[in-house]
């Protein structure tokens, strides 16, 4: 349990802070200064949209009746528990920190809009013509950053072992 307190360690919770910072500023500032459902276009294939997303990733069970908040609470706290302590494994290898940190503060942030509002806010949307990607948050961004990390320090790790 001492490793959860070492200062190696807490630079990482230190970026997922700031993460969960950037995130919550965000979306307070789109969802004070946006109009719901209403585009601010800034080019051909981006625009910022405010959105509530009360399921998972792409909008996953949004109109399950209400239960998937809690449902997606509970996976978000196990996740974020589970991360932290993760962390305390991996404080010198900076790849894996970095990922692992990147994923824990965007769990942590749209686990605050789901717990406060009941769902997530989301305002980012990256389309082509008439084909959007779902709309996102910095915490999903965050967290795919981190995801991508961790599969880089994969294949990293393995090319360095010669395990390919």
């Amino acid at each position: 349990m001492s490793n959860v307190f070492s200062v190696k360690v807490w630079r990482w919770y230190l970026l997922a802070l700031a993460v969960i910072a950037l995130d919550l500023g965000t979306k307070y500032w789109a969802s004070s200064v946006l109009e719901y459902g209403r585009p601010v276009v800034f080019t051909s294939f981006f625009n910022f949209t405010l959105l509530h997303n009360h399921g998972a990733a792409f909008s996953f069970l949004s109109d399950a009746g209400g239960w998937q908040r809690w449902f997606f609470t509970a996976i978000a706290v196990a996740v974020s528990i589970t991360l932290v302590f993760w962390l305390t494994r991996c404080a010198d290898k900076r790849r894996e920190a970095f990922g692992f940190s990147m994923i824990l503060g965007g769990a942590i942030g749209n686990l605050y809009d789901r717990l406060q509002h009941g769902y997530v806010v989301d305002f980012i949307v990256v389309h082509y013509q008439d084909y959007y990607w779902p709309a996102f948050n910095l915490a999903d961004s965050a967290i795919t950053l981190g995801a991508i990390m961790l599969l880089l320090d994969l294949f990293l790790t393995r090319e360095n072992t010669g395990n390919a």
